[in-house]
């Protein structure tokens, strides 16, 4: 059984909601369904579970209800668990199957007499066809992979290790070298399997790479036939941009443009092909900025962006085989830079951060910005050994009016400062939390 995180969201809402039920929301196969039933089991004598997908009598007779009383009636009539109230969570899974549950669900929510969580895979995509979302009655909870601090958990390692790196982190000081060397050869194993949870308890289960990327292209697959299924007319220009996005990570630029595809630059929010794949939880934007200054949404650019995949799994297998074996053999000879970045916007997301990225020709490419106590904070990512080489990081300090103070490289280095650069270990990404009191400066 893995360990998420997002179980503490779980009890919180338990603890801390008045009416509003709670919706789960992700991307196909991060454990969604699997974390409310462990949940549920836990907190709760009674679990309804309704999979509106698979179980099409329940949804026809959900979305055919006229008013609470009907809907409440037809709940009741497709329970295979006694109704106590105080004492039963229904769980309503896949409810993009059947949006308008989202509607009525307020009308549930003030009788109070039962618990509700819903949850979906592509409600990004499916949620602009619903009359209204009731506010005040949803709070909702954004599941991803498993992040490499939750991976490490699956490995056996234990919160006195990541107390060790936390303080490291808070004072900048080194990591013990045992425990960097460590997770330094955990980060190449995430790097290979990703966080995908099946995938994740098959690699420590079985140890077979070939099992685990078996799990990795069966998830690429129901991706792409979920492309097919929810984009509509839009599905070829869709996946095609979906099976781009490694060669894009690869090549020299590593971004769309969107008149690229499109072959013009106009960009409506469920119009766009790029787009779609973000609200489907699929793919990372990384949005380009004129100038890398505070705040950084005024700077952005929507016509131009990077696409990582969200989870960084799925893109090395993406890779081939050659690349899995370089990277479990801990080879430090090979460009992995588009995997590495992966990474990071993946941990980024997880922590709240919303993702940017600087390149001109007079000051090179800033890897990903994000913003911190009213500053813009550039983050480099280096997966080789020349980490301290970052030309553009520098350019960017010198640069008077763009007001940044302090950079960070992530790469295979323990915590290390010069000047206004921080160097720390890339299985510190994590600990970059969006609303933290440090990103790791020395105190």
């Amino acid at each position: 059984m893995l360990k998420r995180k997002a179980y503490r969201a779980l009890k919180a809402w338990k603890r801390f909601k008045t009416k509003q039920a709670l919706l789960v929301d992700g991307a196909r196969q991060v454990g969604k369904t699997f974390l409310v039933r462990e949940f549920g089991q836990a907190n709760y004598d009674h679990v309804v579970e309704l999979n509106l997908l698979e179980n099409v009598r329940a949804r026809e007779a959900l979305a055919s209800a006229g008013d609470t009383a009907e809907l409440f009636l037809r709940l009741s009539a497709f329970s295979d668990q006694p109704l106590v109230p105080g004492k039963t969570l229904i769980f309503l899974d896949e409810v993009q199957a059947c949006p308008n549950v989202l509607t009525m669900i307020k009308f549930l929510c003030e009788r109070q007499d039962y618990d509700y969580i819903l949850s979906g895979s592509m409600l990004g995509v499916e949620m602009r066809n619903v009359r209204s979302v009731p506010v005040g009655y949803l709070m909702t909870e954004t599941m991803y992979p498993l992040d490499f601090e939750e991976f490490t958990w699956a490995a056996g390692v234990g919160d006195d290790v990541w107390n060790e790196v936390r303080r490291a982190f808070e004072d900048g000081t080194p990591v013990d070298d045992y425990v960097h060397r460590r997770l330094l050869q955990l980060f190449h194993g995430y790097l290979v399997c990703g966080g995908m949870p099946d995938a994740v308890q098959t690699y420590f289960a079985t140890d077979d790479i070939q099992r685990t990327r078996a799990l990795q292209g069966g998830i690429v697959q129901m991706y792409r036939n979920d492309i097919s299924q929810y984009a509509g007319d839009r599905a070829r220009t869709v996946k095609r941009i979906f099976d781009l996005i490694p060669s894009e990570l690869n090549n020299q630029n590593k971004r769309f443009v969107v008149k690229d595809i499109e072959g013009q630059s106009r960009i409506d929010r469920y119009d766009n092909d790029f787009l779609w794949l973000a609200d489907a939880n699929v793919a990372l934007p990384v949005y380009n900025v004129d100038k890398p200054r505070y705040p950084l949404m005024l700077a952005m650019s929507s016509t131009k962006f990077k696409l990582f995949l969200a989870d960084v799994g799925l893109l090395t297998y993406e890779c081939g085989l050659d690349v899995v074996r370089s990277l479990l053999t801990d080879r430090t000879d090979i460009n992995y830079g588009s995997i590495y970045e992966n990474a990071v916007a993946q941990e980024l997301t997880a922590r709240r951060h919303r993702l940017f990225f600087f390149k001109n020709r007079s000051i090179g490419e800033l890897d990903f910005l994000i913003e911190h106590q009213g500053r813009v904070v550039p983050i480099e990512v280096k997966s080789g050994k020349s980490y301290k080489r970052h030309s553009a990081l520098s350019n960017a300090l010198r640069t008077p009016n763009y007001g940044i103070e302090r950079a960070i490289v992530l790469g295979e280095t323990n915590v290390e400062t010069e000047g206004p650069v921080r160097y720390l270990p890339i299985y510190m990404t994590g600990l970059l939390e969006s609303g933290r009191r440090s990103l790791g400066e020395e105190r």
